[in-house]
């Protein structure tokens, strides 16, 4: 490599060294200004406690809620079909 391939090469990464700063320093000047940065903790209190149903399974993770509801007097599709097959059959 020549002096001026370096030169050249410096100055490449130089542009994205300072492209990769100037994203950084903006993210954190929008995150703050849009209000990003606030305490979340004390909303998180303020929740209220669904009320307890034996039907209901609630699963929680860091980033979603999920729950499911199950029927009562659910039959599985498993066991649906398996009766539908053997309702051709001769065996009862």
């Amino acid at each position: 490599m020549s002096f001026k391939d370096l030169m050249k090469w410096n100055t490449r990464m130089s542009a994205v060294y300072a492209v990769g700063v100037w994203t950084m320093v903006s993210t954190y000047a929008y995150c703050y200004y849009t209000g990003r940065f606030e305490d979340k903790s004390a909303q998180n209190q303020n929740v209220e406690q669904e009320p307890e149903n034996p039907n209901q399974v609630v699963h929680e993770t860091a980033h979603s809620k999920t729950i499911i509801t199950y029927k009562k007097d659910f039959v599985p599709y498993t066991t649906r079909i398996s009766s539908f097959i053997k309702s051709f059959s001769s065996e009862k």
